[in-house]
């Protein structure tokens, strides 16, 4: 009986010293940031994303930048990096944001968006990330 009691006594001592050290050190295993927030996450300048569908292969464009120019249907970015692009968005895009940016109509000089788009298509949808940037 006490051979068993002093094994369970090593097995529990063992477990809080190795559950004490996998919660004291977990942060350093961890990998410092996932992959796609890594890619797709807020530094995100520009995407290029090709996709294999049963129709074939799909070119994605994903923009973000500060709008300096709208003369619907273009919207003109000015990128994180300095780089102006002109993105065609159709009339009838999805506007997903803040309620007072209900349609592509009421996006205005200053606002940070990401457009998506696929390659040499219109956009269907736009993204209200916020004012400036």
């Amino acid at each position: 009986m006490r051979v068993k009691r002093r094994h369970f006594l090593f097995l529990a001592v063992g477990l809080v010293a190795l559950n004490s050290f996998f919660w004291l050190a977990g942060s350093g295993f961890a990998l410092p940031k996932a992959i796609i927030t890594q890619f797709f996450g807020s530094k995100m300048i520009r995407a290029e994303v090709l996709i294999q569908a049963p129709v074939g292969t799909q070119d994605w464009r994903i923009d973000r930048g500060v709008i300096t120019s709208i003369a619907l249907p273009n919207i003109t970015l000015k990128e994180a990096d300095g780089t102006p692009v002109t993105i065609q968005v159709n009339s009838t895009a999805r506007v997903q944001g803040p309620p007072r940016y209900y349609n592509v109509t009421r996006l205005k000089r200053g606002l940070r968006v990401v457009i998506y788009h696929q390659a040499n298509l219109p956009s269907d949808l736009v993204q209200v990330e916020g004012v400036g940037g």
